[in-house]
């Protein structure tokens, strides 16, 4: 395709993400289907352009007035992904020289906000927690994430998946703390490999990979995945569970739910029940309360520990949607809770990175639900066999009380994870 024609369709679709009124993701889908005529080259471009202007808008604010033509277009080129001789055989003089003279723009010389590329409201939560380690996270996060997939240990070994993607020209090396996990460098065709097709690998952040390992459901156990969304946990989960019990995969969302039946007929599982619910109160939950052995409720949350992936999060969430989340997320974990039975696992979950979100959330419930005993969730990974447990756990007297990933730490999504187990009655 024409630079020039490139450019313009770039700056459109930056355009349309730049409104925030839909998920970045979900903008850049419905604009490739409207327009068949790219290939996958050119898709790259446009996609790679668009995340690059989410994760540094700051910045590009900053710089763009300068410039000349619309903003869209101004943004598009500073973002632009793709060789500098080729973006600039799509501009005029002017033009050039001025993203000459960005280019030449020393960082250090910047305000910090052009720097970090976050909305005010974020930083002071991330520097209280991280101190020194805020810029290092403030570094992985303008970096996209790598391709992880777990392989399903069902009717799969990790190293006879590596050695076939390795075969079809995909390098892969085994993730450091799951078991199951494989990861890739750059973005593969993967659902065009056969190991996808027949169900060996599913694409899933290791940080994901390891709050099912944290359940720990064994075989023949009633299970309830309390929000799963696609589905991506209930697959792992059904696997650790061998095929047998009953695994229940419930949420609010049929749509999601949807979303979920071709990976489930990829996987050979036949022990998951998905089920749409019409909230945490529902007449199901009602039937299942106190006979379930194993519960994960991963809440609707501000998804800010998945920054790399979904930049514009952080430009749609505020502090008071976080506010908000927080009295749906106690109100979730307190229903889920009575499924448990004595002697069961609960375990809350988060893909946020703020305290509000997660230790909050997880105190207050202890507070008011003595009958449930926090476990140490370094003490459980490391009786799993998870290599360097510890270093993925933070909080509580041990410092093992929670898992507590980040990106600039472990390379995974930031994640965070509380386990309590309930009291055995008498």
């Amino acid at each position: 395709m024409h630079p020039k024609a490139l450019l313009e369709a770039t700056a459109d679709l930056v355009g349309l993400v730049l409104k925030f009124d839909h998920p970045a993701d979900a903008v850049v889908s419905r604009f490739f289907r409207e327009h068949r005529e790219f290939g996958p080259r050119e898709r790259a471009t446009l996609a790679e352009t668009v995340y690059t202007v989410l994760r540094k808008k700051n910045l590009f604010d900053h710089l763009s007035p300068s410039g000349s033509g619309s903003k869209e277009r101004r943004m598009a080129i500073l973002g632009f992904h793709g060789p500098r001789d080729f973006l600039k055989s799509a501009l005029n003089d002017t033009e050039k020289r001025w993203l000459d003279n960005c280019d030449a723009v020393d960082e250090a010389d910047l305000l910090e906000r052009h720097r970090h590329n976050l909305p005010e409201w974020l930083v002071n939560p991330l520097k209280a927690q991280l101190g020194d380690g805020f810029w290092p996270l403030v570094q992985s996060l303008q970096q996209p994430a790598p391709l992880d997939l777990r392989v399903n240990m069902l009717n799969d070994k990790r190293a006879d998946v590596q050695k076939e993607l390795k075969l079809a020209g995909i390098p892969a090396k085994p993730t450091p703390f799951s078991p199951w996990g494989l990861r890739i460098d750059g973005k593969p065709a993967i659902n065009k490999v056969d190991a996808f097709a027949r169900g060996a690998v599913e694409v899933q952040d290791e940080g994901s990979q390891l709050l099912a390992l944290l359940l720990d459901a064994h075989r023949g156990e009633m299970v309830v995945d309390f929000c799963a969304g696609a589905g991506g946990k209930t697959l792992a989960i059904g696997a650790s569970m061998r095929n047998t019990g009953r695994l229940y995969a419930f949420d609010v969302s049929a749509h999601r739910l949807d979303a979920l039946k071709p990976r489930l007929a990829r996987s050979k599982l036949s022990n998951v029940h998905p089920a749409a619910i019409a909230h945490e109160r529902d007449d199901r939950i009602k039937r299942l309360a106190g006979k379930i052995d194993r519960v994960l409720v991963d809440a609707p949350c501000s998804g800010l520990g998945t920054l790399r992936r979904n930049p514009d999060l952080k430009w749609r969430q505020s502090a008071k949607s976080v506010a908000e989340l927080t009295a749906k997320q106690t109100a979730i974990l307190q229903s889920a809770a009575r499924l448990l039975k004595p002697g069961g696992r609960l375990i809350y979950a988060t893909c946020s990175v703020l305290p509000e979100e997660n230790e909050a959330i997880a105190e207050a419930f202890s507070v008011v639900n003595p009958d449930y005993v926090v476990q140490e969730a370094g003490e459980l990974l490391t009786s799993l066999k998870v290599e360097n447990a510890a270093s993925l756990c933070a909080g509580g007297d041990s410092g093992l009380r929670y898992l507590r990933l980040w990106p600039h730490l472990h390379a995974t999504d930031g994640f965070f994870a509380a386990v309590w187990a309930r009291k055995q009655l008498g």
